[in-house]
């Protein structure tokens, strides 16, 4: 089965898959909740063999970006029990850490070397020092074009774009006649989804969700300008619908050749560069948009595992987590798989590697990462940190509510003025509530 139907079963079924290994006599068996997408699904056809070196069965749980996060966080709030491996990211893991709601992955063995783990990585899973999830991968975000429809189009896409020419070269590059958009970006409801995406690029276009007072901020010019310049580019250049797709949604649009652009997770780049992409020998990369503000479009996230506090299986879920995060394991997919299509961004050795020097998003994927900075991210001064989220518990309820406004917006069942009015009074009534204000 190729990557594309793998995705498609598991995006469909959202339901539990067990590794095929499993039979009597196994040691134990560990649960893991995990999102549908491809890198997570290509491990979950290795697991065989970690279960053939350990006797530990697996259980996957493969859920949709926007279920996983309601699933875990209900389980770990409730203290359900239900896994004894999530995967969480950078939002989550300080939170849960400090919370006690995670084990620390503070005795991984030396041949494991946390100390390889990058330092933008590490430091987001992390609180107060103590690694409380481990990367499974890490991504930024950048621009993937199709250099035949750009070359047609008689523009030349800079290694780091504005999002004038971004706008100007959707525009060129959309041939309704022919099914092409200019432009393909997420605008699906969700704090992890188009939640992330507009979040990112409003740093770009000077706004911030918060005051130094922590006050919302979405009735400001710079709000405004993001969500027009955004609404008014996709409705000119962008899929009908686009208010409803997320990652997976528009990595099928443009591996089908029906994006000129695509400004998403970086960790895309195997995708669109793969077999299942019908233009990936027409694919390049460039640095997320700005506005000559000084901030760049860009987030920082980690798909990360770790292990809710009170689970039975400690040990055996800390051995998958050596297993799956590991040197040992980015070797294994390189051997079958090409190195284009191991778990990128998660560790320094990988970007020292020859090997991997030779893919193509190598260096836009490292460069992308390292330009995005959590503790300033934003032009003017913010109290939180996060690039594409505030790091406080309140803000992925909050961002959810925003997220669904914004949608219905950029959908035309509502304006963007009216969006924007309703963002910053559900914000401001959160944040009075949980005593910011």
């Amino acid at each position: 089965m190729s990557l594309k139907s793998t995705l498609r079963a598991a995006t469909a079924l959202a339901l539990i898959t067990s590794s095929s290994a499993f039979a009597e006599g196994h040691s134990a068996t560990i649960t893991i909740a995990t999102v549908n997408n491809g890198d997570m699904i290509r491990m979950q056809g290795y697991t065989d063999q970690f279960t053939e070196e350990t006797g530990i069965a697996v259980e996957w749980v493969t859920l949709e970006e926007n279920v996983l996060r309601q699933r875990v966080t209900t389980d770990i709030t409730t203290n359900g029990g239900q896994f004894d491996i999530m995967t969480i990211g950078m939002y989550e893991t300080p939170i849960w850490g400090a919370n006690g709601w995670l084990v620390a992955l503070d005795d991984l063995s030396e041949e494991y070397d946390v100390g390889d783990i990058l330092p933008a990585m590490a430091g987001g899973l992390s609180h107060e020092g103590t690694l409380y999830a481990a990367p499974f991968y890490g991504e930024s975000s950048m621009v993937m074009y199709r250099t035949d429809l750009m070359e047609a189009a008689g523009l030349e896409m800079p290694d780091a774009p504005t999002w004038d020419f971004i706008a100007e070269a959707a525009a060129a590059m959309t041939d309704r006649d022919n099914d092409i958009n200019g432009i393909c970006l997420r605008g699906k409801a969700g704090w992890g989804e188009g939640g992330a995406f507009i979040t990112a690029m409003s740093n770009s276009f000077g706004a911030r969700w918060f005051d130094m007072d922590w006050n919302a901020q979405f009735d400001t010019e710079e709000w405004a300008n993001t969500l027009n310049f955004y609404k008014d580019m996709m409705d000119a250049s962008g899929p009908t619908g686009y208010a409803t797709n997320g990652f997976n949604e528009n990595l099928s649009l443009f591996n089908q050749g029906k994006c000129g652009m695509w400004i998403d997770a970086t960790v895309a780049a195997s995708f669109v560069t793969g077999d299942d992409s019908t233009v990936a020998d027409s694919v390049s990369f460039a640095l997320a948009p700005d506005n000559g503000l000084g901030k760049r479009s860009n987030w920082l996230w980690a798909w990360a595992l770790a292990i809710p506090a009170g689970t039975q299986q400690e040990a055996e879920a800390k051995q998958f987590i050596e297993w799956a995060t590991s040197t040992g394991y980015i070797e294994l997919v390189a051997e079958n798989e090409g190195w284009a299509n191991v778990p990128p961004g998660a560790r320094t050795s990988l970007y020292e590697n020859p090997a991997y020097q030779e893919v193509p998003f190598a260096q836009m994927t490292l460069d992308s990462i390292l330009s995005a900075d959590p503790t300033d991210s934003t032009v003017e001064e913010s109290p939180y940190v996060g690039v594409q989220f505030a790091a406080i518990p309140e803000f992925a309820g909050i961002a959810t509510e925003v997220s669904q406004e914004f949608s219905a917006a950029y959908a035309g069942q509502q304006t963007v003025e009216e969006a924007l009015e309703k963002a910053q009074a559900i914000t401001n009534e959160a944040m009075e509530a949980a005593g910011y204000r």
